[in-house]
């Protein structure tokens, strides 16, 4: 996969992408990570990148000029390209969302600042994505846990398939781990994953990820796929807590 950053603060990028999982998954050649200063495409002496608004009000608005220029060139011929701008009224942010951005080659973030980026700039958005109802100092941050969420996905990033297969979000949250010692401060691991019985492991964890979600994300389990068993269950939790 590649990736194109345009950000004003490229420097922000270096650290997290030269350590563990993202590193490993450049040095693969799985993941081509180019970060690129908005500021080089800029024709004025100053390399000026914002300016007040129309209308009047507080803070600077990006300009159009060097956010297109830099988007179209990164952009080349490669209509395949999606183009992704991180901001408070994109859409949420999901492990769906990551899966299907996963799946495309080439994906161009540009990371907004100040009161955010001229309105003319939009219609050369494939995809406006917020991470949340709060609001950042700038895109880089977003842009960082999108491209970690993304790639983690590739084929080959991870170690495992199976850790794609077990963790949270899909759909149940993960159920919790333990490991040695067995027994800390006077608590104890649970006896069954010191069992060795691997299909009681297994309901044990089920269930540990089924209760989870109820207490902390009842939401996904409109999407999550339970056993009758499972749904009665759930049907008894909330009849408890009422």
């Amino acid at each position: 996969m590649k990736i194109d950053v345009i950000t004003i603060f490229p420097g922000m990028f270096v650290s997290p992408f030269a350590e563990s999982i993202m590193q490993r998954a450049r040095e693969k050649g799985l993941l081509q990570l180019e970060v690129h200063d908005l500021r080089d495409y800029c024709h004025d002496r100053h390399r000026v990148v914002d300016d007040y608004p129309y209308g009047g009000g507080a803070g600077m608005v990006m300009r159009p000029e060097p956010a297109l220029r830099a988007i179209s060139a990164l952009r080349g011929e490669d209509s395949s390209a999606q183009v992704l701008l991180p901001t408070p009224v994109g859409e949420p942010f999901s492990q769906d969302l990551a899966e299907e951005l996963s799946r495309i080659g080439h994906l161009i973030i540009f990371c907004p600042h100040y009161e955010g980026i001229d309105e003319r700039v939009s219609r050369h958005i494939d995809r406006e994505v917020s991470l949340g109802d709060y609001i950042l100092t700038g895109g880089e941050l977003p842009a960082m846990v999108i491209i970690d969420a993304v790639v983690r996905l590739l084929p080959g990033v991870l170690g495992s398939s199976a850790s794609l297969e077990e963790e949270s979000f899909s759909p149940l949250l993960e159920y919790p781990h333990y490991t040695r010692p067995a027994e800390y401060e006077g608590e104890r691991v649970p006896e069954v994953l010191l069992s060795g019985h691997h299909a009681r492991i297994r309901e044990w964890r089920r269930l540990q990820a089924l209760r989870r979600t109820y207490e902390r994300r009842p939401d996904l389990l409109e999407r999550a796929s339970l056993s009758e068993v499972e749904k009665e269950l759930v049907a008894r939790w909330r009849r408890e807590a009422q």
